[in-house]
């Protein structure tokens, strides 16, 4: 019997849900999930759950409560669905503040153990600017997990790592949409995508300098990229392409080695915030896409935030 790709991507890569979508989450078993405010959103958006969303409108003190009663909601039903993590982003509004983001992330974690959830199991999901990736540090000497992401470079990849963040989502499809929007000629298939390269570089540079921080490829455009990072630490799925893999048969070919790094690693000194600055600063791509993608988590957020106020006046 031929065995679809989805399942010898699972013996090489621990694949990752990237939905809210409880359906799509049984049917694929994955051994984590991620969710963003985009993806809140939709799940929030579907008719079958007005009536519920209205109730949590209601009994909520303000918007921002609102908002991570959500979050917590959602990823404590997709908790009991995944044996591993799941991750739940910090509002993007809080980016740039990084005592706010820690104390935010305190919250949702308390949000958690009341909803009987192992604390133990949430990624707190903070964007990769330099004040997120220092709540990230102060999080983990707390003993709270973090996922960076919005990452696009390598200064957001080794301040992440230096930090002692959990895992990073560097991005594969939003830096191809950036390099296809200036050269729309170009070949950037398999190998050629400039997202995969990236993974692949970020992924082997934590193998060669001893972090132990998971690398999980993420925003995906076709099942082309996921092939290309076969044997990448994770890899965080859409359910369309979870179904394009499951629905294809072949031989995948390991394409990363996500053994554990030597003990012999070169190990580096720390990137400091002006080296960090300058370095994303002098990355056109990484900078755009980052600021972009954090107006972006927040544009849904008051979608988000509107859909709910409107739902607690109505019911």
């Amino acid at each position: 019997m031929a065995v679809s790709l989805l399942s010898q991507l699972k013996q090489m890569t621990t694949v990752v849900a990237d939905t809210g979508d409880l359906d799509a989450i049984r049917r694929f078993q994955p051994q984590d999930a991620t969710t963003n405010p985009s993806l809140i959103l939709q799940v929030a958006q579907q008719e079958q759950q007005r009536e519920r969303m209205a109730g949590i409108a209601r009994d909520s003190h303000d918007l921002n409560d609102a908002v991570d009663r959500v979050a917590v909601d959602i990823g404590s039903e997709i908790s009991a669905l995944v044996p591993g993590y799941v991750s739940t982003e910090v509002s993007a509004r809080l980016s740039f503040d990084r005592d706010a983001t820690v104390a935010r992330a305190h919250s949702l974690i308390e949000r958690y153990q009341q909803a009987g959830v192992d604390p133990g199991r949430i990624l707190i999901k903070i964007a990769a600017t330099w004040e997120g990736i220092q709540a990230a540090a102060q999080l983990e000497r707390d003993g709270i997990q973090t996922n960076l992401t919005l990452l696009f470079g390598t200064a957001q990849a080794q301040a992440s790592a230096d930090a002692g963040a959990t895992l990073v989502s560097p991005f594969v499809g939003r830096i191809l949409d950036w390099h296809r929007a200036r050269q729309p000629d170009a070949d950037f298939s398999g190998a050629n995508d400039p997202g995969v390269i990236s993974v692949k570089g970020i992924h082997d540079d934590f193998k060669a300098h001893g972090y132990t921080t998971i690398v999980m490829g993420a925003s995906f455009r076709n099942a082309g990229e996921i092939k290309a990072l076969a044997g990448c630490d994770r890899l965080t799925i859409s359910p369309g392409l979870l179904d394009t893999l499951d629905n294809e048969t072949g031989t995948l070919t390991r394409q990363l080695d996500n053994a554990p790094a030597s003990q012999q690693a070169d190990a580096r000194a720390p990137l400091h915030e002006a080296a960090f600055r300058w370095q994303l600063n002098e990355d056109a791509m990484a900078g755009e896409k980052l600021a972009e993608g954090i107006r972006k988590f927040m544009a849904d957020q008051r979608r988000l935030e509107a859909l709910l106020e409107d739902l607690s006046r109505k019911h």
